[in-house]
């Protein structure tokens, strides 16, 4: 689980939006950009090239 006080900083990278974060998937999920970004190990994974599109 990432810690909340680290979700709070985040934000997307391409954007700099807000970022929803869904526990069950252990991902970061832009809305705008329509990208997820993986966490893997409590460690967001926050490369655009690296995202995965929805």
């Amino acid at each position: 689980m990432v810690d909340q006080t680290l979700l709070d900083i985040l934000a997307c990278p391409k954007c700099k939006e807000e970022l929803d974060y869904d526990e069950d998937n252990e991902k970061l999920i832009c809305h705008k950009c329509r990208l997820k970004y993986d966490i893997e190990n409590d460690i967001p994974i926050m490369l655009i090239d690296e995202a995965e599109s929805f």
